[in-house]
């Protein structure tokens, strides 16, 4: 197998370029020799988009993202949209890691994230679109894992920076009886697929392309990044009664019971509703922070989502 020219797109406030030199010699010897690479930084400016331009601009034949999430999709975000035969490669830094998690992409291993590009084929996943109302103007942006608002979102506001840094993914725990207190119901409007308008009153909706989180947690029991499908989750519980039925659909219908009987459908209950699509359009009656990625986008009443199929190939 011949050995690939990289660039890799490394985020210096996670590692340095000399570690991550050091990582890549070890796997490149592991395999046959490690690779020519090119190294483009990013920056306050460019989380990652720039940087991917001009490592595609060298015609590299992937780009090796060294960072946390938000870097991981800004460089997918470019090669979604670019035209490029570059691949994408991940070597995990942040906290979630939630691409990585979800794709198997060794967690805690510079040499073996770097080994795993150096040896394994890429495999083609689709990419979420989110086209969102914010106070600045209607933007567009793309995700890897998943969108939406409620308690995930608030989730990830609500964490202390500093307990995130010193206890990671751990610290997502510690917000969440703030993220429930902020997670009150609200009616919205919701059209899949170019369907009808249908009312519904929620506190969470997620859309995802990777459905498994932090601790295993798998929100999207049936989300497949590469399947050209994107899963929604919504769920509407409003006293501990309808938290006991989340938690029993989340935890036995589409955990435990949907292991053992080998059921591939996601079963929706009173106060949780999944299902399958390939587009929405979403408009609320309050303002809400949405996320994408583990990134807050800020507040907004009106969003859409769309997925492009088989977007990115990735190692």
């Amino acid at each position: 197998m011949t050995t690939p020219r990289v660039g890799v797109v490394w985020n210096p406030a996670k590692t340095t370029r000399q570690d991550l030199e050091r990582a890549l010699e070890k796997a490149g010897s592991s395999v046959s020799s490690a690779p020519e690479a090119l190294w483009f930084e990013t920056s306050e400016d460019d989380p990652g988009q720039g940087a991917a331009a001009r490592a595609t601009g060298e015609g590299v034949a992937v780009v090796v993202v060294a960072g946390g999430d938000g870097t991981v999709r800004a460089v997918a975000e470019h090669l979604a949209e670019a035209d490029t035969s570059a691949a994408l490669g991940i070597v995990p830094l942040g906290t979630g890691n939630l691409l990585a998690r979800n794709l198997g992409v060794p967690l805690g291993d510079l040499p073996g994230a770097f080994a795993r590009v150096l040896a394994s084929e890429p495999r083609a996943i689709d990419v979420g679109w989110l086209e969102i109302d914010l106070d600045a103007g209607t933007e567009r942006h793309a995700f890897a894992v998943m969108t939406g608002f409620g308690l995930d979102a608030h989730m990830i506001t609500e964490t202390d920076d500093d307990l995130k840094d010193s206890v990671g993914w751990l610290a997502y725990v510690e917000s969440m009886g703030r993220a429930l207190s902020a997670s009150d119901t609200l009616d919205i409007r919701i059209a899949a697929d170019g369907g009808p308008r249908r009312h519904e009153h929620v506190h969470t909706l997620l859309v995802g392309n990777c459905g498994t989180l932090q601790g295993g947690i798998n929100l999207l029991p049936e989300a497949d990044p590469g399947d050209g499908e994107l899963d929604l989750l919504a769920l509407s519980a409003a006293d501990a009664a309808g938290w006991a039925d989340t938690l029993r659909n989340m935890v036995w219908d589409n955990g435990i019971k949907r292991l053992a009987t080998r059921r591939s459908a996601a079963e929706s209950s009173a106060s949780t509703m999944h299902f399958r699509l390939r587009g929405l359009q979403v408009e609320l009656s309050e303002p809400r922070v949405v996320e994408i990625d583990g990134e807050d986008l800020g507040e907004t009443t009106r969003f859409g989502v769309t997925v492009q199929p088989g977007a990115v190939r990735v190692h």
